[in-house]
Formats: C-alpha cells, structure tokens, sequence
C-alpha cells in the first residue's frame, strides 16, 4: 500500500451498504479520513435514494444483508442501466456467489473481517483510471484551447482556468483576481475572455463565474 498515492480518493465519493451497525460505523469512520463523501446505509432503500440523489463513484455492498441480498441489488440497478464500480464484501466464501460477482462484473470481492490496508487498495485500483482519465482530458482541453488562441502569452492563464475548475466546470474569479496572480494587462485579459466566449468555451453564467464548456473543443 506504501506505493499507492490514496490521496487520490479524496475527489470522490462511496455509497456503504451493510447492515452490521457496529461494522458499518467502523468502516465509515476510517474512510471519512480518505474519501471526498460517505454515504453509509443499511438498507437498499436508502442506497437507492442515495444513488438518485447524490453522486456516487465506488458503491462497497455487503452480499447477505437483514432479509435483502446485496447481489440483487446490484442486478437492479443494472438493469436500470446504473453502472458504478462496486466492491462486494461478505463473510463467506460460497461459490456461487463469486460466480454472480463475475457476471456482475465486479471490481472486487473482499472477505470479511474487512481488512481496512485492502479495501482502500481496492478503492486506489478502481478510482487511479478515473483520476489518469480526468488528467489526460485536462492536458487535451489545455491544448486544444491553446490552439485556439493565437497569443501564446495567453498559455498561463488558459492552465490556470483549466486547473482551477470546479466539479461543475465552474471558473470563479475576477480580472483582478487573475492580474494579482498573473503579469497581464486588463486590457490583454479582456481580450482573451472575449476570444474564449466568442468561441464557446468558455461561458459566463454570472458575475465573475464562467463555465467551461468542454464540448466547444470538438469544433476547434
């Protein structure tokens, strides 16, 4: 585990569902200090309100859950074309439901007792695609804005804009808050938002606050 950055868990968020309160609480407890949100439940109810709801990246689902399966929810919400990478844990070792796990195509399956060291490996595995994914598409907006601006001068800035985006592709500053971090005239500034916005990509939405519109890029 040494060799895994698990600071990359903190962007993202786990649906838990276990009906072992006491373990439940454990284990919620220690991922707190890894992940962005916990959404710890008992019940697949409350995880299928949680996956209408809120946004969920890795669910870890117990297989025998209090007069539920955990197997069927899976195939639930696979058919409702929910497809979330999932961690299946269980205290036995049955055959059949390894096989189930396999046409499920689960990323994992975790004996209990839950060792903590293998479970956030597991999450590491899952979510380090997810993280490069995200990269590389970043890298590619940087350079494909870049191409649409004829005044390298500008390069910094477009970095700082990508790289500063929130989860929505939110941009939130004002010419002065960029002056203050960059060498750059409000005049050249001015010029390079309107630039952006004639093309699409980037689009205000209200004062000081723009989002990035990635699909823009596709026509450059």
């Amino acid at each position: 585990m040494h060799n895994k950055d698990l600071n990359i868990l903190h962007d993202f968020n786990i649906l838990y569902l276990e009906d072992d309160e006491n373990l439940l609480k454990h284990t919620k407890d220690i991922l707190e200090d890894f992940v962005n949100n916990i959404y710890a439940v008992k019940t697949i109810t409350e995880a299928l309100d949680i996956l209408l709801n809120k946004k969920v990246d890795v669910i870890i689902s117990d297989i025998l859950l209090k007069n539920e399966n955990g197997i069927d929810f899976l195939k639930h919400i696979k058919n409702k074309n929910i497809n979330i990478p999932t961690i299946l844990t269980t205290a036995h070792t049955d055959t059949q439901y390894l096989l189930d796990a396999i046409r499920l195509k689960v990323e994992n399956y975790i004996i209990k007792p839950i060792n903590i060291n293998e479970l956030l490996n597991s999450l590491h595995d899952i979510l380090l695609p997810i993280v490069q994914k995200k990269e590389i598409q970043k890298n590619n907006n940087v350079i494909k804005t870049i191409s649409a601006i004829t005044d390298g001068k500008q390069v910094a800035i477009i970095k700082y804009i990508i790289n500063t985006l929130d989860n929505e592709n939110l941009f939130i500053a004002s010419y002065t808050d960029i002056m203050e971090s960059f060498a750059i005239s409000k005049p050249t500034l001015i010029k390079l938002f309107k630039e952006l916005a004639e093309k699409n990509i980037l689009v205000k939405v209200q004062h000081k606050t723009y989002r990035f519109n990635e699909q823009a890029l596709d026509n450059i």
